[in-house]
């Protein structure tokens, strides 16, 4: 894997997620994660030797997801509602923004959302 692919991605990733009302980066199990208060809601890593992201999307979006091949199970934290998607050069970031959005929105507290959604 190209470090400074990594590095970019990570800090794309790292600029959507920590703009969130509360949004904070922990390292865990060696990886990047992204947590609302301190639930989490997003990780990046890789899987496979590609990079990937980690999304808390809940079940019944978890399963649509699924369907797109650029999604995959979560290892370790499918069974609670999580994907994951790889990233490669032609990954949408307007659409990862989206889906991080919707990650957050899964974990955090209600204070956190009305931040959120004054924001526009």
């Amino acid at each position: 894997m190209n470090a400074r692919a990594y590095d970019k991605a990570l800090n794309t990733v790292r600029k959507l997620c920590l703009i969130l009302p509360e949004a904070r980066e922990v390292e865990a199990w060696g990886h990047p994660t992204f947590r609302a208060g301190k639930k989490m809601f997003a990780a990046f890593g890789e899987e496979e030797g590609r990079m990937s992201l980690g999304l808390k999307v809940g079940f019944e979006r978890q399963d649509a997801l699924l369907e797109d091949s650029r999604f995959f199970p979560t290892p370790y934290a499918a069974r609670q509602g999580w994907v994951s998607l790889f990233i490669d050069d032609r990954i949408d970031w307007v659409e990862v923004e989206g889906l991080l959005r919707e990650a957050y929105r899964q974990v955090a507290l209600r204070r956190m959302l009305k931040t959120l959604d004054a924001q526009g």
